[in-house]
């Protein structure tokens, strides 16, 4: 079969190498043929050389939707036939964080792609707990981007949303789907910045009214005539940059919470005296845990988050690498790219 390795930075090596035979399931396991496999903000800093948790050579791939070919003797969440996508997360369930349940922060955490192979080949095994059935219909795209939409689930849940009024700094495809799930849980408004028109435009196509571009007007401004007196109570970081989460701080109201989502390629000078003195609360968010990935899956199914308008390209396997060099000269105008393993080279849209 065909796998696709990330050797170091910015190079991708194809081999053949041998597919995984049902007959050597053990109870728990599922045999996947993989179908759609999307590139995620974290992976292209994988490409770059620049995420601090990557480890070289690793196979590609932890968004991914694809065919059960078959199953253990123990499995009931799925049968052959079924389409499904499942949770990158290899955990040890025994330190302190996982028997909580917080697994997903795990001390011996590994992530498939990042610090262990992910699903970019043909065939790939995965344990039952982390596979989570696709709704029959679900098309294939949405189901690799269930992964991205579970990030947005667990993160909007990371604080209280209800009532209140959020801004979400960075609108590529996570910080959508960010504001869409605050949307959804019942913010008051909810304000999405980014530095391109098309994502903002995207953003309101998925529903998302209020945008502003931060090279048109500060942040400061838009806040006080979208909120007025109210101010905003809650704030996510997902664009990754140090004046992103400087202009979060300076803008929110007192006492209030950022929640802190982006992988920064470079770490950040802020403030502790700022911090402190208006006992401002930075969250932390790490991926994602099941209830996550099912309650994604339930908002997709029902069209409460709208993912259409996020599909921007799709690569043929055989053009991995074409991929990532296509996002970086097209940062501004790509949202979600998708390898599809069903695509020749020569259909590419």
């Amino acid at each position: 079969m065909r796998q696709a390795i990330l050797v170091e930075p910015k190079h991708i090596e194809f081999k053949e190498v041998a597919e995984p035979k049902a007959a050597d399931l053990t109870a728990h396991q599922v045999l996947v043929n993989i179908k759609r496999i999307g590139i995620c903000g974290s992976e292209i800093h994988s490409y770059h050389g620049l995420h601090p948790a990557t480890f070289y050579p690793v196979v590609q791939g932890h968004e991914y939707s694809g065919l059960v070919m078959a199953v253990g003797s123990e499995v009931t969440v799925c049968k052959p036939g079924d389409h499904i996508t499942a949770r990158p997360q290899l955990v040890c369930g025994k330190c302190n964080p996982c028997k909580r349940g917080q697994y997903n922060v795990c001390e011996h955490l590994r992530v498939q792609a990042f610090q262990a192979d992910g699903a970019a080949q043909d065939f790939f095994v995965v344990d039952d707990d982390r596979v989570a059935k696709l709704p029959e219909g679900m098309s294939l795209d949405y189901g690799a981007m269930i992964e991205p939409s579970a990030v947005g689930a667990h993160a909007s849940n990371r604080t209280d949303v209800k009532g209140k009024n959020v801004v979400v700094s960075g609108a590529g495809t996570i910080g959508n789907l960010i504001a869409q799930f605050c949307i959804a849980r019942g913010a008051k408004n909810v304000l999405i910045t980014d530095v391109s028109d098309l994502r903002l435009a995207k953003a309101r196509e998925c529903g998302i009214k209020h945008t502003l571009n931060i090279t048109k007007k500060t942040l400061k401004e838009a806040a006080q005539e979208l909120f007025g007196e109210e101010g905003y109570q809650v704030g996510f970081e997902v664009a990754g940059v140090e004046v992103s989460i400087r202009s979060l701080m300076e803008t929110i109201e007192k006492g209030s919470d950022i929640v802190v989502v982006a992988v920064f390629a470079k770490d950040p000078a802020l403030s502790m005296f700022y911090l402190g003195e208006h006992e401002l609360r930075l969250i932390g968010s790490m991926m994602y845990r099941h209830e996550d990935y099912l309650t994604a899956i339930d908002y997709v199914s029902k069209g409460i988050v709208n993912l259409k308008p996020l599909v921007s390209n799709r690569f043929a396997f055989e053009e991995y690498d074409d991929a990532y060099k296509f996002i970086d000269t097209h940062r501004e105008t790509s949202m979600k790219v998708l390898i599809d393993f069903e695509q020749k080279p020569e259909e590419k849209k």
